[in-house]
């Protein structure tokens, strides 16, 4: 560490940390390079914090120079790559998924839960599927998913009450928005094995989702195809849903 950053106490603050995060997240899908006013904008921090932890972020590699902007820097992509238990995960599911994609011409996702909502490790979009706010590493909520509802449903209770307490905010009409009905739902996953989103996350659009289950039979992650509500029969395909995930959860026992 140079003694600059060693001596500067505003840099080394507890609050660093967020509002570093706070930088990196102001980047969104479709954004290429962001120039630090419009960084400070989005972030809400002063313009004189901007620049000084925008310098710190170039010096280390998190950030690159693209004129007078700044885009997201090779680093970070190096240090998502060390991330190998997600690594493995999406490597293993990659063939299953590519099979669901294939049979149906849905989408398929590979997602994990992170708080109260799903991470999406890997998405293979359909032909003939609908336009999805779904990306890799995008998130959206547990509760409004059926890959969200599967987790939840094989999680241990305090996961549950963690998202209960956040709120149940409506995503679209359909989103379950009680408790009681959530609870219910999920007590019928659990007997099922399978999760359904009808239009919950959003208009026209569902889902069959399965859950990856580990030795003691908590859910680590969860696989879904989604597809138009007007054209894909759910019932239909969540036997095919139902085995990938029973497979791949082998394959997570396993590793």
């Amino acid at each position: 560490m140079r003694a600059a950053e060693r001596n500067d106490p505003q840099e080394s603050s507890p609050s660093t940390t967020a509002r570093i995060t706070a930088l990196l997240t102001a980047f969104r899908p479709g954004d290429d390079a962001l120039g630090v006013s419009e960084l400070a904008r989005r972030t809400g921090l002063p313009k004189t914090s901007t620049h000084r932890l925008v310098r710190h972020m170039l010096a280390n590699g998190l950030l690159e120079r693209d004129g007078e902007a700044v885009r997201l820097g090779l680093r970070l992509f190096e240090i998502g790559q060390l991330a190998t238990r997600q690594r493995g995960l999406v490597d293993a599911a990659r063939p299953h998924l590519a099979d669901l994609r294939e049979a149906t011409h849905n989408t398929v996702h590979l997602a994990v839960l992170e708080g109260t909502e799903v991470v999406y490790l890997d998405v293979l979009r359909g032909p003939d599927a609908p336009r999805l706010p779904s990306r890799i590493g995008g998130r959206f909520p547990a509760h409004a998913t059926g890959v969200g509802k599967a987790i939840l449903a094989y999680s241990a209770a305090n996961v549950l009450d963690t998202v209960l307490a956040a709120g149940l905010r409506p995503v679209s009409k359909k989103t379950i928005t009680s408790p009681a009905v959530l609870r219910n739902q999920l007590a019928r996953i659990r007997d099922s094995g399978i999760a359904y989103d009808r239009e919950e996350s959003g208009v026209g659009v569902v889902c069959a989702a399965g859950p990856l289950l580990d030795g003691a039979g908590r859910a680590v992650a969860a696989i879904s195809i989604s597809g138009w509500s007007n054209r894909m029969r759910t019932d239909r395909i969540a036997p095919a849903v139902r085995t990938a995930a029973l497979t791949l959860s082998r394959t997570v026992t396993l590793r």
